[in-house]
């Protein structure tokens, strides 16, 4: 089996897998990253989101080979930055989460939006966390948490 290096969260990582292999799998089961989270392995609902070389990306459809080169930040180190901070502490204020299961996702969609957007205003919302599939419907809530966390005040 070939091995590749990945650096995740900042520090590098040599692993072993088939080039095939989803990044999504690499992180939960050999790094022990298990905030990443697997929702339908197709991407179409983005659970899995991490950022990759700062863009948004769904881990699933990333294979470990594509990924091996690039710098790869999942949730566990979002509250390294000022951006994640602000966005946790507003998810907390909003009360966004009801299972919980796609917030990492959203969290991660939500950072990728507001380092592009720094102001977003509800379309920009909208665009940007339309790929994002929350089954309890929390939107209204993830949309007054990016605005809190933006420094926007209420919903423009």
């Amino acid at each position: 089996m070939p091995s590749y290096v990945l650096t995740v969260n900042g520090t590098k990582h040599t692993v072993s897998a088939d080039a095939d292999a989803p990044l999504l799998w690499v992180l939960r089961d050999q790094l022990g990253l298990t905030g990443t989270k697997f929702g339908c392995g197709v991407g179409a609902c983005a659970a899995c989101s991490v950022h990759v070389d700062g863009d948004f990306a769904r881990s699933c459809q990333w294979s470990i080979a594509d990924a091996a080169g690039h710098e790869v930040t999942t949730i566990e180190a979002l509250a390294g930055s000022d951006i994640g901070r602000r966005l946790q502490q507003a998810w907390i204020d909003e009360q966004v989460p009801q299972c919980g299961y796609c917030q990492s996702g959203q969290l991660m969609a939500a950072a990728a939006l507001l380092a592009s957007t720094p102001h977003p205003a509800d379309a920009d919302i909208d665009n940007g966390m339309s790929d994002n599939i929350c089954r309890c419907a929390t939107y209204r809530r993830i949309r007054r948490a990016i605005h809190r966390a933006a420094g926007n005040g209420e919903a423009q």
